[in-house]
């Protein structure tokens, strides 16, 4: 066993698919914080306890999953380690009797709810990806992880994200070089300022964490919804505002091309509490809609 390695072993319901689960949690291919390789997901990021670098492999055969970690936070992850692997979580179980998301359900059962507890890297890169594209936000995470971060424990040549004081102590002018303009750099700044509230948050029941996050300027629903979904688990968490998703949600369930937040949220009403669980698999299952060439003369 490697030094300071600690380890144990998960049971869940089903087979864990480590790519449904996680992927939305790695920031491109080149994520120097985070990566998946078929069935194994490793991870450094930042506990309430200290940093840690997690190894989590899925077992499909006898649906178990394998947990490792390394560094201060790893008895940390380690006891959370059913959790973040969305397994005994006492929630109930997604049953739609709708026909698309009942096939979708069936299929996709290796799919989980990660419940990380710790809200600092999930925040930070959520933020990064405010009004921007999927190509230019995972490229500036992927600058500030390089500049600015640090070497994670274990043996995965992982880095850490800059640390809270060290994201705290950018100056605009670094965060401008890095492509982060003013106000999604005092944002990250305040989240770091406050992130022992926002674990403290996370860890009570109810919407602590989600009016924390509401309170504080520069983080609005969709940043919300995204965080409080990642790190506790919300099943029924919507992230209003985004570009594509709501003509994502109305092409799957009635065909149509376009559509507002407020038609997602009325087509998505009636899988309340569990919103979560009907736009994840949409976007693991159903593509969108083909896109309309102008017909050739």
């Amino acid at each position: 066993m490697a030094l300071n390695q600690q380890a144990r072993s998960v049971r869940c319901a089903a087979a864990l698919d480590v790519g449904l689960t996680f992927g939305p949690l790695v920031r491109g291919a080149y994520d120097p914080a985070s990566r998946i390789s078929g069935h194994v997901w490793t991870r450094a990021w930042h506990t309430p306890q200290g940093a840690v670098t997690t190894r989590i492999e899925a077992m499909p055969r006898d649906s178990a999953v394998e947990f490792e970690a390394w560094g201060p936070g790893a008895a940390w992850a380690l006891h959370h380690a059913p959790e973040i692997v969305g397994a005994g979580d006492g929630k109930p179980v997604f049953a739609p009797t709708h026909p698309l998301l009942g096939r979708l359900a069936r299929r996709f059962t290796g799919l989980r709810f990660a419940r990380l507890r710790a809200v600092y890297d999930v925040a930070i890169a959520t933020v990064l990806e405010q009004r921007v594209t999927s190509i230019e936000s995972r490229r500036t995470w992927s600058a500030l992880v390089r500049a600015y971060g640090e070497p994670a424990p274990g043996p995965y040549r992982l880095r850490l994200a800059p640390s809270p004081d060290a994201l705290a102590a950018l100056s605009d002018h670094a965060r401008h070089e890095l492509g982060i303009e003013w106000r999604r750099g005092v944002t990250l700044a305040r989240i770091a300022a406050q992130i022992a509230v926002l674990d403290r948050a996370a860890a009570e029941p109810g919407e602590a964490l989600h009016l924390r996050l509401r309170a504080m300027p520069g983080i609005g629903p969709w940043t919300t919804a995204h965080i409080v979904h990642a790190v506790q688990g919300d099943p029924d968490a919507v992230p209003v505002g985004d570009w594509h998703l709501p003509s994502h949600v109305a092409w799957a369930l009635r065909g149509e091309r376009r559509a507002d937040d407020a038609r997602m949220l009325e087509l998505l009403e009636p899988f309340r509490p569990q919103r979560a669980w009907a736009w994840r698999l949409i976007m693991a299952g159903v593509p969108m809609a083909p896109r309309r060439v102008p017909r050739a003369r």
